[in-house]
Order: C-alpha cells, then structure tokens, then sequence
C-alpha cells in the first residue's frame, strides 16, 4: 500500500487536470452503467453524467472514490496522455445484433487502451509499416470485389498460393495490429451473445480484435483473421448493409485462406469426410468451411451440403485450441515489451506511465498473468515437530 498521503496529493492533482474521457472510458472498459457507478462512489448519477461531459470537475475524494470503484490509478483520468477515441459505428462487429451495446462500447474501449499501448511502445520499438495495396486505404474509391481483393492482397504480401502458414503472425507481420479481447470473466453472457471477432481502422493503425474464448478453435479463429482482414481492406466507407459487408468479408477470407483456382482442384465431388479432414489440415480452414466452399464453387449441390452439414454436426470434433498453434496468437505487442524489458523497462514502469494496472496491460498485451509456484522445503517435510513453511519462487 502506498502512503496515504501522496494518494490524496494524487488525487488532488488529477481533480485539477481532470480529463472527461477517460471516465468514460474506464467505466465502459468495466461495462459499468452510470447508476452501478453512482451507487459505488457516492455521488448521483447525474453527477458521473456531468463528469463526463466535462460540464463539472469531481472533488479530489470523489476521484479516488472513482479510481477505487474503476480498479486504475487516480492518475488514469489526468490530462496529458494520447487518446485514442473509438466510435461504435467506427468498428466491425461480426454479431452486431446479438450483442448489446455496452459490450459493444466495452471493446471499443478495449481497443483504445490497446492503441495507447501501442503508441507508447512505438516510441522506443520500431513497428512493422502498414503494407497494404494502394487502394486499401481510407480515400481510395477504387476497391476491387472481394475475390479479386483477396487474390491481390495474396499477391502484395507474396504469398503465392499456398496454404497460409502463421496467419497471424503474417497479419502483423504487415503493420496491423492484432490483440486478443477475453470474456471469460463476464459470467452473465452466454455463448451466442458474446462478441465474435471485430476490427478498425478509425485507428493510425489498423486494428483486428479477436476472442479466443468465443470458440477456442484454431480453425475458426483463422477465418475469424481472415475475415477481418477484409473488412480492413474493403471496408473503410462501410458502403451497404451489415449483412452484405459480412457476406463481403467472408468471400474475401474464404478466397485468400483458399484461394479458389487451386482448391478446387483438391475438393471432391462426392462429400468424403476422410478427405476433407485432410484438405482441412493442409489448408487451416474448418471442414464445415470446406462444404461451404463446395458450394460456393459449384462442386456440390446445395442439398448436398445441407445433407453433409448434418452428417457434420454428429460426428466427434477433435478440439484444436489457438495456444497450441503459436503463430495463431497475436505477438506484436508482447514482444515490443519483452525487448523494452530486456533494454531496462519494465512491464511495470510501462504500467505506471500510462497509468493501468499492471494486470491490465498483460492483458492488452497478451501476456499471461504470472502464477505463483510453491516449493516445499525437503528437510521439513519428515519433521512432524516443523511447522510446514512455503516460499513463492
């Protein structure tokens, strides 16, 4: 614990420099209503409403109060530090319907945290560019459809068509930025309501976001990249529905996961579970994808693969979990801080200067949380007389 003292002088400080954003921010991080918040600090709603319109600035013992019930430093809401900002509309969520708008609001917030962490470290690491043809850009009005995006994009990045090793890695290999956003602590969703993968390029760098907990498939979280990728690359006016910009992105990753002049090829003409396990493992595509790229290519008929999806959904699933496949896992901003760390930065003093928990940016971050290990002491263990100590190693 800290002294007292200098945490009041803290808070005092920040009261002065107080910054609406970040509560908005720290709240929505924490998927917190302005009531929840209210009832936790002691102040009315109206007033947490006030606060982060910036039409009244909270007393230093309501900061505090704020920092205790948002788990950040008093110092998280000072003016002074880059922000990112992050708007819903701004980023593509793959199940906008079925998830709420708080949790929608909770991971663009995520996703400024992530980019703010990502500033921070690019000023002393150097990130890959942003390597993406001419007219994936923001003013282009010249994107091609998603097939031909797709075989260009394959091009650009020299990629040939072959199946696509370490697709993640490749992705940020390229300048765009790819973090995981966990929900495992939020008990109250179920699994259809969870959000699925999304990204962003409201950003300087472009952002993929994805869920290892949604389904904790490498198959799936490689099409989940993929399709992402796609609305990076073909989305940044968001010209038409949601369902015909989903549809756009999965014709996009369906092309440049298998690219269709080579997997047509090897698809069979019958439904052959045996082989489609084989093409599954060759390519990194599930084999439900596989069916879908059947008919997507005319090679079934569509009650064929309705047919095989059923016949599909009664066999076993052997599970392929994304941690056993290291490439699968997004690694930019992990390793940017094992080599800060390496040079004398700590994870810690990178904590303390964007003024986060120290969990919180392992998390942005990818890193596992650090466990403790227990080590029994061998000559105590025969003593019955010995009290049994333990040491955290």
């Amino acid at each position: 614990m800290g002294d007292p003292r200098s945490q009041s002088a803290d808070a005092a400080d920040v009261a002065r420099l107080f910054d609406p954003a970040r509560l908005t921010q720290a709240r929505r991080i924490n998927k917190m209503s302005k009531a929840e918040l209210h009832r936790k600090v002691g102040v009315s709603a109206a007033a947490i409403g006030q606060y982060e319109r910036g039409e009244v600035r909270p007393r230093a013992e309501t900061v505090a109060a704020l920092a205790d019930a948002l788990r950040v430093p008093p110092g998280f809401f000072a003016l002074g530090r880059p922000r990112a900002q992050v708007d819903i509309a701004e980023a593509s969520f793959r199940r906008l319907r079925s998830t709420s708008v708080a949790q929608q609001q909770q991971a663009t917030a995520y996703v400024e945290q992530a980019w703010e962490l990502a500033c921070y470290l690019e000023e002393s690491v150097e990130f890959p560019e942003v390597d993406l043809p001419e007219w994936a850009s923001v003013d282009s009005a010249d994107v091609p459809d998603p097939v031909t995006a797709a075989q260009a994009v394959r091009r650009h990045w020299s990629l040939g068509s072959e199946p696509i090793r370490h697709l993640v890695y490749q992705i940020e290999q390229h300048g765009i930025l790819t973090v995981f956003f966990s929900m495992k602590q939020d008990d109250s969703l179920d699994e259809k309501s969870r959000i699925d993968a999304f990204s962003t390029t409201a950003l300087p760098r472009p952002m993929i976001v994805l869920t290892p907990d949604k389904a904790n498939d490498v198959m799936r979280h490689r099409f989940s990249a993929a399709h992402e990728l796609g609305h990076i690359v073909l989305h940044h006016g968001r010209h038409g529905t949601d369902s015909q910009l989903e549809r756009q992105a999965d014709m996009f990753a369906a092309e440049f996961l298998t690219p269709r002049d080579v997997i047509a090829n090897e698809l069979p003409r019958r439904v052959n579970f045996n082989r489609y396990e084989q093409i599954s493992q060759r390519w990194g595509v599930s084999v439900a994808s596989l069916l879908y790229r059947s008919r997507e290519l005319d090679l079934l008929s569509e009650s064929t693969v309705r047919r095989g999806y059923i016949t599909l959904n009664s066999l076993p699933r052997r599970p392929m979990p994304i941690g056993d496949f290291p490439g699968e896992r997004p690694e930019l901003l992990k390793s940017a801080i094992d080599l800060l760390d390496g040079s004398g930065t700590s994870l810690a003093k990178i904590a303390a200067d964007l003024q986060m928990p120290p969990r919180h940016v392992r998390r942005l971050a990818g890193i596992d949380d650090p466990q403790p290990k227990l080590t029994l002491l061998p000559n105590r263990l025969n003593d019955p007389n010995s009290a049994l100590p333990h040491e955290f190693m």
